[in-house]
C-alpha cells in the first residue's frame, strides 16, 4: 500500500496472476539442509568404522604414535597402552587370563588354546593392523611353549620332500661330480663346469645328517635381541647358526652369546668391507677368528659375480692353514627353498639368510629356537628398536620380504613347530 510506484505495480501484477514463489519458506540446499546432511554422513561413516574395525579402530594406532621410548626395552607381559602411554592388562576377554597370572600357562590349557587360535585366525598379514598382531603375540607370551611333535614332524617331512638339506644343502663331491655342469640359482642361463680344481674344494659328503642335533639356536641380527640377556641360553644350544658374520664381542655377548657352529657370509660383505680379499686378507681372517672353529657358508653359485669372491675365501683360509670348514650353498637347494616359501606367502627377490638357515635347521635339528628375528621398527610392546642389534642400517627396499617371513615364524611358533623368542631371557 505504501510501496513506491514501480514496486507497487509489480506487486499488483503478481496478485492478478496469482503468482507465488515456490521457494518461499523453504531452505532448498541451504545451510540447514547441508548441515543436516553432513551430520548424517559423519554418523554413518563412524558407524561403519566401528562395525569394520571394532572397538580398537582409533586405539589401534596409538601404540605407533609413541615416537619416543626406550629402544632397548623389550616386552615383559601382556599389556595395552592407555592414551597417556601408561600400561594396562590386555583388553576384554583376555583379561580373565591375567587376573590370577603368577607364571606361565600350560601349552594345552584352555586359555592358551584360545590365544593360539586368535593368531591362527589371522590367515594373511594384511588381515589385521600390525598393532593388533602385536597384541595377540604379546598375549600369547603367558603360555609356555612346547613342541608339537606331530606338527613339527609333518613340517619336516614337507621340507624333506621338497628340499632335502641333509643331502643337498651344500655342494659336495657326492651331489656335484667332477665334470658335471652346475646351473646358477639366479643367472639360470649361466652354467659353471665343475673342473678338477673346483671339485677339490667340495667336501666328500654333507657334514650334517637329518635331526643330528637335539636343540639348535638360529640367531638373527634384529634389534629385537638387544638387551634380551639371551646369551647364556643361546650358548647352551647344541648347535648355533649365525648370519653374515655379526659382531659377538663383549659388547654384545650377554645378549647374543658367542658360540657359533656355522656362520653365513654374504659375498657383498667381502666386496664392500674387504675389497674382494685382493689386499685385506689378514683383516678378514682375524674377523673370522672371533667365531673360533665354526664353519662358514657362502652362496657362491647364487650368480656369476659371487663365485670368484667366494672361492677366494677358501683359498685365503687354505693359505693361513685354517682347519675351518668352507661350504657353498647348492643352488638347486636354494631354488627349492624359494619355491617352498613362495607357497607359504613369502615372495621376494631373495629370501633372507636367516630364513635359509631356519629352513635348514628344521631338517638338521630336533628342536629349533629363533632369537633376533623381527621385521618391524618396533618391538611387540610398541617401543622403537634399531634394525640390527649393532646398527640401524636398513636393507635395500623390496629385496627381502621380512614381515612375511616373521609372520610365518609366528604361525609356526603358535603351532609348536619352532620357538620364536622376542622377549628377555630369564
Amino acid at each position: 500500500r505504501h510501496l513506491p510506484g514501480c514496486h507497487r505495480q509489480l506487486w499488483m501484477l503478481r496478485r492478478r496472476m496469482a503468482y507465488t514463489d515456490p521457494s518461499s519458506g523453504k531452505d532448498i540446499l541451504g545451510s540447514r539442509s547441508l548441515c543436516f546432511i553432513f551430520i548424517c554422513a559423519f554418523g554413518l561413516v563412524t558407524l561403519l568404522q566401528q562395525i569394520l574395525y571394532g572397538k580398537n579402530y582409533i586405539k589401534s594406532a596409538q601404540q605407533f604414535s609413541r615416537v619416543k621410548g626406550d629402544e632397548t626395552g623389550n616386552w615383559t607381559g601382556p599389556v595395552n597402552f592407555f592414551d597417556d602411554g601408561s600400561l594396562k592388562p590386555a583388553r576384554n576377554g583376555r583379561k580373565r587370563y591375567l587376573e590370577n597370572y603368577d607364571g606361565s600357562f600350560e601349552f594345552n590349557s584352555t586359555a592358551c588354546r584360545e590365544l593360539r587360535q586368535e593368531i591362527m585366525d589371522v590367515k594373511v598379514l594384511t588381515m589385521v593392523k600390525t598393532s593388533e598382531l602385536f597384541e595377540r603375540w604379546r598375549n600369547l607370551q603367558i603360555c609356555k611353549w612346547e613342541q608339537n611333535k606331530e606338527e613339527a614332524s609333518n613340517f619336516k617331512m614337507s621340507l624333506s620332500r621338497c628340499c632335502n638339506a641333509p643331502s643337498f644343502l651344500f655342494t659336495t663331491k657326492r651331489n656335484t661330480p667332477s665334470g658335471s655342469k652346475l646351473r646358477y640359482e639366479v643367472d639360470t642361463s649361466g652354467i659353471l663346469p665343475i673342473t678338477t680344481e673346483i671339485f677339490k674344494m667340495f667336501p666328500d659328503d654333507m657334514p650334517f645328517s637329518k635331526s643330528q642335533f637335539k636343540k639348535c639356536a638360529v640367531i638373527g641380527n634384529g634389534g629385537i635381541i638387544k638387551n634380551s640377556k639371551c646369551g647364556k641360553e643361546i650358548d647352551s644350544a647344541d648347535f648355533v647358526f649365525r648370519c653374515n658374520v655379526p659382531p659377538i664381542n663383549e659388547k654384545y655377548s650377554a645378549d647374543v652369546g658367542t658360540k657359533t657352529d656355522l656362520v653365513t657370509i654374504n659375498p657383498s660383505i667381502i666386496t664392500e668391507r674387504f675389497q674382494k680379499l685382493e689386499k685385506w686378507r689378514r683383516p678378514f681372517y682375524e674377523v673370522l677368528q672371533n667365531y673360533e672353529n665354526s664353519s662358514v657358508v657362502l652362496p657362491a653359485f647364487y650368480n656369476t659375480r659371487n663365485t670368484d669372491v667366494s672361492f677366494r675365501v677358501k683359498y685365503m683360509l687354505d693359505d693361513f692353514d685354517s682347519q675351518r670348514g668352507v661350504f657353498f650353498f647348492h643352488p638347486q637347494y636354494l631354488l627349492s627353498v624359494q619355491r617352498f616359501w613362495a607357497v607359504q606367502g613369502v615372495r621376494a627377490k631373495r629370501l633372507s639368510s636367516g630364513l635359509m638357515l631356519v629352513t635348514a635347521a628344521m631338517e638338521l635339528c630336533e628342536e629349533v629356537h629363533l632369537y633376533g628375528f623381527w621385521a618391524f621398527p618396533m618391538n611387540p610392546a610398541g617401543i622403537f628398536i634399531t634394525h640390527h642389534y649393532y646398527d640401524n642400517v636398513k636393507p635395500r627396499p623390496g629385496f627381502h620380504a621380512m614381515p612375511h617371513e616373521i609372520f610365518n615364524f609366528i604361525h609356526m611358533h603358535t603351532r609348536g613347530i619352532i620357538h620364536v623368542h622376542t622377549g628377555r631371557c630369564t
